[in-house]
């Protein structure tokens, strides 16, 4: 009986809540996630913050390619920029990668993967390169509630050109 009452007092929280405490709850468990991370680490914490950030850029840009690949070479080339001034040598490294933001631009997390051909490098580095960005970037966009894109990076991005700078 008392294990009844649990679940169905569960239950009843769970349909009780707003939308606004759930989405609590949710980021509070994102909150265990760190900021940046390899894909394969803290798996299941991040299949559960995956299922609650399911916006993508693309919806956010409303539909339009064209502005959501412009953003993305954007912040490439700020990762770029943060990578001089922090005197972190960038170049070489490629990545498989999925940013999410948070409904203001700011980063929730940077979950990336090495590609094979990618330069040779203490990854644990990286992680915490992408930590430092994560922490003073804010991504121009922003949404009723955080999105993310998944894509390749690799460095140097040469995305400047690609902006007409």
């Amino acid at each position: 009986m008392s294990r009844l009452f649990k679940y169905s007092t569960l239950l009843l929280l769970s349909i009780c809540m707003s939308n606004s405490a759930f989405a609590q709850l949710a980021s509070s468990q994102d909150d265990e996630l760190p900021m940046a991370f390899i894909i394969g680490e803290h798996e299941d914490r991040y299949e559960k913050m995956v299922e609650s950030c399911n916006t993508h850029l693309l919806n956010v840009c409303e539909g339009s390619m064209e502005d959501a690949y412009y953003f993305w070479l954007k912040m490439l080339d700020d990762i770029e920029t943060y990578a001089a001034e922090k005197d972190f040598e960038i170049n070489g490294i490629k990545i498989w990668m999925t940013v999410y933001w948070n409904y203001d631009g700011s980063i929730k997390h940077i979950v990336y993967y090495p590609k094979p051909n990618s330069r040779n490098m203490d990854f644990e580095e990286l992680t915490e390169f992408f930590d430092g960005f994560s922490k003073v970037y804010k991504f121009p966009k922003q949404s009723t509630s955080c999105f993310s894109h998944y894509g390749s990076a690799s460095f140097p991005s040469y995305s400047h050109q690609d902006q007409g700078n």
